[in-house]
């Protein structure tokens, strides 16, 4: 068996986040009386997720903090929409941050399939995500049970794809780069991060994303790792 040890990401890979966020927020628009200022959901929603993005992209950078970032995504979408209010923007940002991870939104077949593979293979997972959310959410959905070690770019004070992350998780998980498969739906993050460190990379393009990267594997929803593995 060439492979001994499975680095899985969690967002968009086994944890449906953008399920989980869009839930999350359909609560607190009812919650702090959004809905009652006529703001249209979908057209927040959206610009939302557009600035949340932007907001990662300078986070990975090191260009803002986790602080800012928290609280800022919700503040200039908010501005948008006539609110300026950055304490308002900040209990709001409190209240995603603790009920969102709570939700129990894994993609289809994920807890048969991580069965099947911790069968086979030690399982770790790798994150960009923060310590606390991660940890409330992996635990809201039954999936510490699976992984040997868990290494999240909080704690290693690199995002992927930077070197260091994976470098933390290899040495916690006493592997080596090519018994190693790395497991995720980011080209740029986790692909190219993985195929970095000499590691063999599984894409999870569930959108069916078309590009011309060279990856170990391609799969269209996570029940296809059976069939690679």
């Amino acid at each position: 068996m060439k492979y001994k040890h499975l680095f899985i990401d969690l967002d968009r890979t086994l944890y449906d986040f953008d399920k989980s966020t869009h839930d999350t927020f359909v609560e607190l628009f009812e919650k702090f009386g959004l809905n009652d200022r006529k703001i249209p959901f979908d057209r927040f929603f959206e610009l939302y997720k557009k600035n949340n993005v932007e907001l990662w992209a300078q986070y990975r950078e090191g260009k803002v903090t986790k602080k800012f970032l928290n609280v800022h995504r919700f503040d200039i979408t908010l501005n948008a929409f006539g609110i300026h209010d950055r304490a308002f923007a900040g209990r709001f940002a409190s209240d995603y941050l603790l009920n969102s991870p709570l939700k129990k939104a894994l993609f289809p077949n994920v807890p048969e399939v991580l069965k099947y593979l911790w069968e086979k293979y030690t399982l770790h997972i790798i994150t960009n995500g923060f310590d606390e959310v991660q940890k409330v959410k992996m635990e809201a959905n039954d999936l510490n049970m699976y992984f040997t070690t868990i290494t999240t770019s909080e704690e290693a004070q690199a995002k992927k794809p930077n070197k260091i992350i994976f470098e933390l998780a290899l040495k916690k998980a006493n592997a080596k780069a090519e018994e190693s498969l790395m497991v995720g739906d980011d080209i740029d993050v986790d692909v190219l991060g993985a195929r970095n460190m000499g590691m063999d990379q599984v894409y999870c393009n569930y959108d069916k994303i078309a590009h011309n990267s060279d990856i170990t594997f391609e799969i269209f929803q996570f029940s296809d790792l059976e069939k690679i593995l």
